[in-house]
Protein backbone atom coordinates (compact mmCIF):
# COMPACT_ATOMS: atom_id res chain seq x y z
CA UNK A 1 0.00 0.00 0.00
CA UNK A 2 1.57 3.28 -0.62
CA UNK A 3 2.41 5.78 2.08
CA UNK A 4 1.94 9.46 2.44
CA UNK A 5 4.74 11.07 3.89
CA UNK A 6 3.20 14.47 4.28
CA UNK A 7 -0.16 15.85 4.77
CA UNK A 8 -1.26 18.15 2.33
CA UNK A 9 -0.62 21.67 2.20
CA UNK A 10 -4.01 22.72 2.62
CA UNK A 11 -4.47 20.78 5.97
CA UNK A 12 -2.40 23.92 7.99
CA UNK A 13 -3.00 26.81 5.52
CA UNK A 14 -4.63 29.50 6.21
CA UNK A 15 -8.72 29.17 5.95
CA UNK A 16 -9.67 31.68 3.15
CA UNK A 17 -12.92 31.42 1.08
CA UNK A 18 -13.62 28.56 -1.21
CA UNK A 19 -14.92 30.73 -4.24
CA UNK A 20 -11.28 32.21 -4.27
CA UNK A 21 -9.19 29.03 -4.46
CA UNK A 22 -7.79 29.45 -8.09
CA UNK A 23 -6.56 25.31 -8.51
CA UNK A 24 -10.52 23.79 -7.16
CA UNK A 25 -11.78 26.09 -9.06
CA UNK A 26 -10.16 25.20 -12.45
CA UNK A 27 -10.95 21.12 -11.18
CA UNK A 28 -14.49 21.79 -10.76
CA UNK A 29 -15.26 23.41 -14.09
CA UNK A 30 -12.93 21.23 -15.85
CA UNK A 31 -14.33 18.47 -13.95
CA UNK A 32 -18.47 19.53 -14.86
CA UNK A 33 -17.80 20.18 -18.29
CA UNK A 34 -16.42 16.68 -18.81
CA UNK A 35 -19.45 15.79 -17.05
CA UNK A 36 -21.85 17.66 -18.97
CA UNK A 37 -20.26 16.14 -22.12
CA UNK A 38 -20.82 12.87 -20.76
CA UNK A 39 -24.51 13.54 -19.78
CA UNK A 40 -25.08 15.16 -23.20
CA UNK A 41 -23.73 11.33 -25.05
CA UNK A 42 -25.47 9.59 -22.53
CA UNK A 43 -28.77 11.25 -23.66
CA UNK A 44 -27.93 10.72 -26.96
CA UNK A 45 -27.31 7.44 -27.35
CA UNK A 46 -31.03 5.96 -26.46
CA UNK A 47 -32.29 8.59 -28.35
CA UNK A 48 -30.17 7.22 -31.56
CA UNK A 49 -30.97 4.06 -30.69
CA UNK A 50 -35.24 4.39 -30.28
CA UNK A 51 -35.24 7.27 -33.29
CA UNK A 52 -33.53 5.47 -35.74
CA UNK A 53 -33.71 1.74 -35.54
CA UNK A 54 -36.86 1.43 -33.41
CA UNK A 55 -35.63 -1.13 -31.21
CA UNK A 56 -35.66 -0.62 -27.06
CA UNK A 57 -33.02 -3.79 -27.55
CA UNK A 58 -30.19 -2.18 -29.30
CA UNK A 59 -31.18 0.97 -26.81
CA UNK A 60 -30.80 -1.06 -23.83
CA UNK A 61 -27.25 -3.06 -25.84
CA UNK A 62 -25.75 0.68 -26.12
CA UNK A 63 -26.80 1.10 -22.31
CA UNK A 64 -25.11 -2.05 -21.83
CA UNK A 65 -22.04 -1.23 -23.24
CA UNK A 66 -21.59 2.25 -21.97
CA UNK A 67 -22.01 0.93 -18.22
CA UNK A 68 -19.87 -2.28 -18.15
CA UNK A 69 -16.98 -0.87 -17.27
CA UNK A 70 -18.63 -0.10 -13.96
CA UNK A 71 -18.71 -3.79 -13.29
CA UNK A 72 -15.47 -4.61 -15.12
CA UNK A 73 -12.75 -1.42 -14.58
CA UNK A 74 -13.90 -0.25 -11.45
CA UNK A 75 -11.85 -2.14 -8.95
CA UNK A 76 -8.75 -2.35 -10.99
CA UNK A 77 -8.90 1.53 -11.86
CA UNK A 78 -9.01 2.30 -8.06
CA UNK A 79 -5.88 0.07 -7.35
CA UNK A 80 -4.32 2.03 -10.20
CA UNK A 81 -5.67 5.91 -9.40
CA UNK A 82 -3.57 5.41 -5.96
CA UNK A 83 -0.40 3.93 -7.67
CA UNK A 84 -0.49 6.54 -10.18
CA UNK A 85 -0.35 10.31 -10.54
CA UNK A 86 -3.75 11.59 -10.79
CA UNK A 87 -3.01 14.38 -12.93
CA UNK A 88 -1.50 12.32 -15.63
CA UNK A 89 -3.95 9.88 -15.71
CA UNK A 90 -6.73 12.59 -15.95
CA UNK A 91 -5.40 14.15 -18.83
CA UNK A 92 -5.35 10.65 -20.32
CA UNK A 93 -8.81 9.96 -19.94
CA UNK A 94 -9.27 13.38 -21.39
CA UNK A 95 -7.44 12.26 -24.60
CA UNK A 96 -9.25 9.14 -24.39
CA UNK A 97 -12.42 11.17 -24.38
CA UNK A 98 -12.07 13.26 -27.46
CA UNK A 99 -10.95 10.46 -29.75
CA UNK A 100 -13.75 8.02 -28.89
CA UNK A 101 -16.53 10.48 -29.04
CA UNK A 102 -14.94 12.33 -32.33
CA UNK A 103 -14.81 9.14 -34.27
CA UNK A 104 -18.86 8.71 -33.25
CA UNK A 105 -19.65 12.36 -34.22
CA UNK A 106 -17.55 11.96 -37.56
CA UNK A 107 -18.92 8.77 -38.27
CA UNK A 108 -22.51 9.61 -38.16
CA UNK A 109 -21.80 12.91 -40.35
CA UNK A 110 -19.99 10.46 -43.32
CA UNK A 111 -23.67 8.92 -42.79
CA UNK A 112 -23.16 5.78 -41.49
CA UNK A 113 -24.16 4.13 -37.96
CA UNK A 114 -23.08 0.82 -36.58
CA UNK A 115 -24.31 -1.08 -33.49
CA UNK A 116 -21.13 -2.38 -32.88
CA UNK A 117 -18.98 0.79 -33.36
CA UNK A 118 -21.63 2.69 -31.05
CA UNK A 119 -21.12 -0.57 -28.04
CA UNK A 120 -17.25 -0.11 -28.46
CA UNK A 121 -17.44 3.84 -27.88
CA UNK A 122 -19.41 3.97 -25.42
CA UNK A 123 -17.58 0.94 -23.30
CA UNK A 124 -13.94 2.85 -23.82
CA UNK A 125 -15.12 6.25 -22.72
CA UNK A 126 -16.95 4.82 -20.09
CA UNK A 127 -14.07 3.19 -18.71
CA UNK A 128 -11.98 6.27 -18.72
CA UNK A 129 -14.66 8.29 -17.57
CA UNK A 130 -13.94 6.01 -14.62
CA UNK A 131 -10.09 6.58 -13.92
CA UNK A 132 -11.24 10.42 -14.22
CA UNK A 133 -14.07 10.25 -11.41
CA UNK A 134 -11.74 8.32 -8.79
CA UNK A 135 -8.73 10.44 -9.26
CA UNK A 136 -11.21 13.80 -9.34
CA UNK A 137 -13.03 12.82 -6.30
CA UNK A 138 -9.43 11.86 -4.36
CA UNK A 139 -7.93 15.00 -5.40
CA UNK A 140 -10.50 17.35 -3.81
CA UNK A 141 -9.04 17.14 -0.42
CA UNK A 142 -5.89 18.01 -1.58
CA UNK A 143 -6.63 21.31 -3.12
CA UNK A 144 -9.10 22.36 0.12
CA UNK A 145 -8.18 23.28 3.10
CA UNK A 146 -10.15 20.46 5.31
CA UNK A 147 -12.87 23.37 6.58
CA UNK A 148 -13.66 23.33 3.18
CA UNK A 149 -14.19 19.72 1.99
CA UNK A 150 -17.82 19.20 2.94
CA UNK A 151 -18.69 22.65 0.81
CA UNK A 152 -16.63 21.47 -2.05
CA UNK A 153 -18.07 18.23 -2.12
CA UNK A 154 -21.40 19.65 -1.91
CA UNK A 155 -20.66 21.69 -4.71
CA UNK A 156 -19.10 18.64 -7.19
CA UNK A 157 -22.53 17.17 -6.36
CA UNK A 158 -24.68 20.55 -7.26
CA UNK A 159 -22.05 20.32 -10.53
CA UNK A 160 -22.90 16.69 -11.62
CA UNK A 161 -26.39 17.51 -11.11
CA UNK A 162 -26.37 20.86 -12.96
CA UNK A 163 -24.66 19.01 -16.06
CA UNK A 164 -27.83 16.52 -15.77
CA UNK A 165 -30.52 19.73 -15.56
CA UNK A 166 -28.64 21.01 -18.90
CA UNK A 167 -26.99 17.94 -20.69
CA UNK A 168 -30.71 16.61 -20.95
CA UNK A 169 -31.92 19.82 -22.82
CA UNK A 170 -28.88 20.29 -24.28
CA UNK A 171 -28.23 16.23 -25.69
CA UNK A 172 -31.86 15.85 -26.76
CA UNK A 173 -32.15 19.51 -28.74
CA UNK A 174 -28.33 19.22 -30.67
CA UNK A 175 -29.98 15.73 -31.47
CA UNK A 176 -32.37 17.32 -33.09
CA UNK A 177 -30.57 19.19 -35.19
CA UNK A 178 -28.38 16.77 -35.97
CA UNK A 179 -27.70 13.54 -34.67
CA UNK A 180 -24.01 13.52 -34.90
CA UNK A 181 -23.56 17.05 -32.61
CA UNK A 182 -24.27 15.37 -28.94
CA UNK A 183 -21.11 13.30 -29.79
CA UNK A 184 -18.75 15.74 -31.02
CA UNK A 185 -20.02 18.23 -28.03
CA UNK A 186 -18.54 15.74 -26.02
CA UNK A 187 -15.39 15.80 -27.49
CA UNK A 188 -14.99 19.51 -27.08
CA UNK A 189 -16.00 19.29 -24.01
CA UNK A 190 -13.23 16.60 -22.86
CA UNK A 191 -11.01 19.29 -24.91
CA UNK A 192 -11.84 22.42 -22.11
CA UNK A 193 -11.40 19.76 -19.20
CA UNK A 194 -7.94 19.25 -20.41
CA UNK A 195 -7.11 22.74 -20.52
CA UNK A 196 -8.19 23.65 -17.49
CA UNK A 197 -6.62 20.52 -15.66
CA UNK A 198 -2.94 21.73 -17.14
CA UNK A 199 -3.46 25.01 -15.28
CA UNK A 200 -3.79 23.49 -11.99
CA UNK A 201 -0.59 24.26 -10.06
CA UNK A 202 -1.56 22.36 -6.96
CA UNK A 203 -0.37 18.68 -6.55
CA UNK A 204 -3.77 16.48 -6.36
CA UNK A 205 -2.47 13.93 -3.93
CA UNK A 206 0.49 13.15 -0.92
CA UNK A 207 3.74 12.43 -1.99
CA UNK A 208 4.33 8.31 -2.28
CA UNK A 209 6.93 6.47 -0.39
CA UNK A 210 6.27 2.88 -0.65
CA UNK A 211 6.83 0.68 -3.66
CA UNK A 212 3.56 -0.81 -5.40
CA UNK A 213 2.59 -3.87 -4.76
CA UNK A 214 1.00 -6.59 -6.28
CA UNK A 215 -2.63 -5.30 -7.48
CA UNK A 216 -4.26 -8.20 -5.93
CA UNK A 217 -2.73 -6.85 -2.62
CA UNK A 218 -3.65 -3.58 -3.12
CA UNK A 219 -7.32 -4.11 -3.84
CA UNK A 220 -7.94 -5.80 -1.56
CA UNK A 221 -6.76 -3.98 0.97
CA UNK A 222 -9.68 -0.91 0.08
CA UNK A 223 -12.00 -4.09 -0.20
CA UNK A 224 -11.23 -5.37 3.19
CA UNK A 225 -10.95 -1.39 4.72
CA UNK A 226 -14.69 -1.20 3.17
CA UNK A 227 -15.67 -4.20 4.55
CA UNK A 228 -15.45 -3.20 8.13
CA UNK A 229 -17.38 -0.69 8.08
CA UNK A 230 -20.69 -1.76 8.92
CA UNK A 231 -23.13 0.98 7.54
CA UNK A 232 -21.36 2.10 4.40
CA UNK A 233 -20.89 -1.62 3.45
CA UNK A 234 -25.04 -1.87 3.83
CA UNK A 235 -25.74 0.90 2.30
CA UNK A 236 -23.57 0.72 -1.00
CA UNK A 237 -25.25 -2.57 -1.53
CA UNK A 238 -28.60 -1.24 -1.28
CA UNK A 239 -28.08 1.94 -3.15
CA UNK A 240 -26.90 -0.01 -5.91
CA UNK A 241 -30.01 -2.48 -6.01
CA UNK A 242 -31.81 1.05 -6.51
CA UNK A 243 -29.74 2.40 -9.23
CA UNK A 244 -30.86 -1.28 -11.15
CA UNK A 245 -33.82 0.07 -10.77
CA UNK A 246 -33.31 3.72 -12.11
CA UNK A 247 -32.23 2.05 -15.60
CA UNK A 248 -34.77 0.43 -16.10
CA UNK A 249 -37.42 3.46 -15.27
CA UNK A 250 -34.85 5.87 -17.27
CA UNK A 251 -35.14 3.46 -20.56
CA UNK A 252 -38.78 3.42 -19.89
CA UNK A 253 -39.27 6.77 -19.75
CA UNK A 254 -37.86 7.38 -22.96
CA UNK A 255 -40.96 4.64 -24.32
CA UNK A 256 -43.31 6.57 -22.22
CA UNK A 257 -42.91 9.77 -24.56
CA UNK A 258 -42.34 7.82 -27.52
CA UNK A 259 -45.46 6.23 -27.43
CA UNK A 260 -47.64 9.30 -26.16
CA UNK A 261 -46.51 11.35 -29.98
CA UNK A 262 -43.83 13.30 -27.77
CA UNK A 263 -40.30 14.20 -29.67
CA UNK A 264 -36.88 13.88 -28.32
CA UNK A 265 -37.34 17.57 -26.91
CA UNK A 266 -40.21 16.79 -24.10
CA UNK A 267 -37.53 14.38 -22.89
CA UNK A 268 -34.88 16.67 -22.57
CA UNK A 269 -37.68 19.40 -20.69
CA UNK A 270 -38.41 16.53 -18.41
CA UNK A 271 -34.27 16.06 -17.39
CA UNK A 272 -34.62 20.04 -17.31
CA UNK A 273 -36.88 19.59 -14.67
CA UNK A 274 -35.79 16.65 -12.65
CA UNK A 275 -32.19 18.36 -13.02
CA UNK A 276 -33.13 21.49 -10.93
CA UNK A 277 -34.32 18.73 -8.22
CA UNK A 278 -31.31 16.91 -8.26
CA UNK A 279 -29.60 20.52 -8.32
CA UNK A 280 -31.71 21.47 -4.88
CA UNK A 281 -31.14 18.53 -3.10
CA UNK A 282 -27.28 18.67 -3.53
CA UNK A 283 -27.41 22.45 -2.65
CA UNK A 284 -29.48 21.38 0.24
CA UNK A 285 -27.00 18.67 1.10
CA UNK A 286 -24.55 20.85 4.04
CA UNK A 287 -28.04 21.55 5.43
CA UNK A 288 -29.54 18.39 5.87
CA UNK A 289 -26.15 16.76 7.04
CA UNK A 290 -25.88 19.55 9.79
CA UNK A 291 -28.87 17.91 11.43
CA UNK A 292 -29.83 14.48 10.40
CA UNK A 293 -27.68 11.64 10.87
CA UNK A 294 -26.03 9.40 7.41
CA UNK A 295 -28.71 6.27 7.96
CA UNK A 296 -31.67 8.62 8.75
CA UNK A 297 -31.32 10.80 5.25
CA UNK A 298 -30.58 7.35 2.90
CA UNK A 299 -33.90 5.39 4.49
CA UNK A 300 -35.57 8.66 4.24
CA UNK A 301 -34.85 8.77 0.61
CA UNK A 302 -35.76 5.29 -0.10
CA UNK A 303 -39.20 5.57 1.48
CA UNK A 304 -39.65 8.64 -0.91
CA UNK A 305 -38.32 6.36 -3.77
CA UNK A 306 -40.62 3.87 -2.84
CA UNK A 307 -43.44 6.78 -3.45
CA UNK A 308 -42.73 8.29 -6.70
CA UNK A 309 -41.41 5.41 -8.92
CA UNK A 310 -44.88 3.25 -9.58
CA UNK A 311 -46.77 7.24 -10.16
CA UNK A 312 -44.72 7.06 -13.15
CA UNK A 313 -46.60 4.36 -14.45
CA UNK A 314 -50.22 6.36 -13.63
CA UNK A 315 -48.78 9.37 -16.20
CA UNK A 316 -47.96 10.72 -19.30
CA UNK A 317 -48.00 14.17 -18.91
CA UNK A 318 -44.62 16.00 -19.00
CA UNK A 319 -45.30 18.16 -16.24
CA UNK A 320 -46.18 15.43 -14.12
CA UNK A 321 -43.10 13.28 -14.84
CA UNK A 322 -40.72 16.47 -14.41
CA UNK A 323 -42.06 16.53 -11.21
CA UNK A 324 -41.79 13.22 -10.19
CA UNK A 325 -38.27 12.79 -11.35
CA UNK A 326 -37.58 16.02 -9.83
CA UNK A 327 -38.09 14.53 -6.72
CA UNK A 328 -36.29 11.68 -7.25
CA UNK A 329 -33.17 13.32 -7.97
CA UNK A 330 -34.00 15.73 -5.07
CA UNK A 331 -33.58 12.83 -3.09
CA UNK A 332 -30.45 10.93 -4.93
CA UNK A 333 -28.58 14.23 -4.67
CA UNK A 334 -28.68 14.79 -1.09
CA UNK A 335 -27.72 11.47 -0.12
CA UNK A 336 -24.76 11.61 -2.74
CA UNK A 337 -23.43 14.77 -0.81
CA UNK A 338 -24.36 13.19 2.81
CA UNK A 339 -22.69 10.04 2.23
CA UNK A 340 -19.93 10.89 -0.07
CA UNK A 341 -18.61 13.61 2.77
CA UNK A 342 -19.24 11.20 5.24
CA UNK A 343 -16.72 8.55 3.32
CA UNK A 344 -13.85 11.31 2.04
CA UNK A 345 -13.80 12.18 5.78
CA UNK A 346 -13.64 8.23 6.60
CA UNK A 347 -10.64 7.12 4.16
CA UNK A 348 -6.91 7.51 4.47
CA UNK A 349 -5.98 9.47 1.35
CA UNK A 350 -3.45 6.37 0.52
CA UNK A 351 -6.92 4.42 0.22
CA UNK A 352 -9.15 7.04 -1.50
CA UNK A 353 -9.10 5.67 -5.04
CA UNK A 354 -9.43 1.98 -4.01
CA UNK A 355 -12.33 2.57 -1.35
CA UNK A 356 -14.16 4.58 -3.71
CA UNK A 357 -13.54 2.56 -6.59
CA UNK A 358 -14.98 -0.90 -4.32
CA UNK A 359 -18.09 1.34 -3.26
CA UNK A 360 -19.14 2.36 -6.68
CA UNK A 361 -18.58 -1.15 -8.05
CA UNK A 362 -21.26 -2.17 -5.33
CA UNK A 363 -23.78 0.84 -5.69
CA UNK A 364 -23.49 1.21 -9.39
CA UNK A 365 -21.74 -2.38 -10.90
CA UNK A 366 -24.72 -4.00 -11.82
CA UNK A 367 -25.86 -0.92 -13.61
CA UNK A 368 -24.97 -2.34 -16.99
CA UNK A 369 -26.79 -5.27 -16.38
CA UNK A 370 -29.83 -2.68 -15.52
CA UNK A 371 -29.71 -1.36 -18.63
CA UNK A 372 -29.91 -4.42 -20.78
CA UNK A 373 -32.59 -6.19 -18.62
CA UNK A 374 -34.77 -2.65 -18.92
CA UNK A 375 -34.18 -3.24 -22.83
CA UNK A 376 -35.59 -6.68 -22.81
CA UNK A 377 -38.42 -6.21 -19.76
CA UNK A 378 -39.73 -3.35 -22.06
CA UNK A 379 -39.45 -5.60 -25.15
CA UNK A 380 -41.47 -8.39 -23.38
CA UNK A 381 -43.90 -6.43 -21.53
CA UNK A 382 -45.57 -3.19 -21.20
CA UNK A 383 -44.54 -0.07 -20.19
CA UNK A 384 -46.99 0.74 -17.32
CA UNK A 385 -46.41 -3.16 -16.20
CA UNK A 386 -42.57 -2.91 -16.17
CA UNK A 387 -43.02 0.48 -13.73
CA UNK A 388 -45.21 -0.88 -11.81
CA UNK A 389 -42.53 -3.69 -10.98
CA UNK A 390 -39.82 -1.14 -10.14
CA UNK A 391 -42.09 0.16 -7.91
CA UNK A 392 -42.72 -3.06 -6.64
CA UNK A 393 -39.08 -3.69 -6.11
CA UNK A 394 -38.34 -0.48 -4.59
CA UNK A 395 -40.70 -1.58 -1.81
CA UNK A 396 -38.88 -4.43 -1.11
CA UNK A 397 -35.20 -2.52 -0.61
CA UNK A 398 -36.70 -0.16 1.60
CA UNK A 399 -38.23 -3.02 4.21
CA UNK A 400 -34.92 -4.71 3.51
CA UNK A 401 -33.21 -1.06 4.70
CA UNK A 402 -35.47 -0.84 7.25
CA UNK A 403 -34.52 -4.46 9.32
CA UNK A 404 -30.96 -4.39 8.63
CA UNK A 405 -29.12 -4.34 11.95
CA UNK A 406 -26.12 -2.68 10.09
CA UNK A 407 -27.95 -0.11 9.12
CA UNK A 408 -29.81 0.59 12.32
CA UNK A 409 -26.06 0.76 14.31
CA UNK A 410 -24.78 3.69 12.00
CA UNK A 411 -24.07 6.88 14.03
CA UNK A 412 -26.52 8.86 14.74
CA UNK A 413 -24.92 12.31 15.37
CA UNK A 414 -25.23 14.12 12.02
CA UNK A 415 -21.87 13.94 9.18
CA UNK A 416 -21.17 17.49 8.21
CA UNK A 417 -19.07 19.60 11.04
CA UNK A 418 -17.35 23.09 10.80
CA UNK A 419 -13.95 21.26 10.94
CA UNK A 420 -14.21 17.39 9.53
CA UNK A 421 -12.87 14.42 11.62
CA UNK A 422 -9.50 12.93 10.23
CA UNK A 423 -9.48 10.06 8.44
CA UNK A 424 -8.36 7.20 10.96
CA UNK A 425 -6.26 5.34 9.34
CA UNK A 426 -6.13 2.58 12.23
CA UNK A 427 -9.32 1.54 10.59
CA UNK A 428 -7.46 0.44 7.22
CA UNK A 429 -5.38 -2.05 9.49
CA UNK A 430 -7.40 -2.98 12.50
CA UNK A 431 -8.99 -6.39 11.94
CA UNK A 432 -11.59 -5.85 14.98
CA UNK A 433 -12.97 -2.30 13.43
CA UNK A 434 -16.72 -2.43 12.77
CA UNK A 435 -17.55 1.03 13.43
CA UNK A 436 -18.08 3.78 11.15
Amino acid sequence: MSSARESPPQEHAPTAPLRKNRDFLKLWTGAGMSILGARVSAVAYPLLMVWQNGSPVDAGLVGFAALLPVLLVQLPAGVLVDRWDRRRTMIVCDLVGILTMGSVGITLLAGDVRLPHLMAAAFVEGGAAIFYRLSERAAVRNVVHADHLSAALSQNEARGRAAGLVGQPLGSSLFAVFRGFPFLFTAIAHLFALVMLLLIKQDLQTRRTAPPRRLHTELMEGLNWLRRQRFLRAAVLLVGATNILFQVLSLALVLVIKDSGGSPAVIGVIGAVSGVGGVCGALSGSWFGRRFAVSTIVMGVFAAWTVLMPMVALTSNPFALGALFAGMTFGGALMNVVAGVYQVQLTPDELQGRVSSVAMLLSSGANSLGALAGGFLLGAFSTTATVLGVGATMLVTLVASLLSPAMRSAPTEPVMVSTPREPRKAAAHSPDSEEI
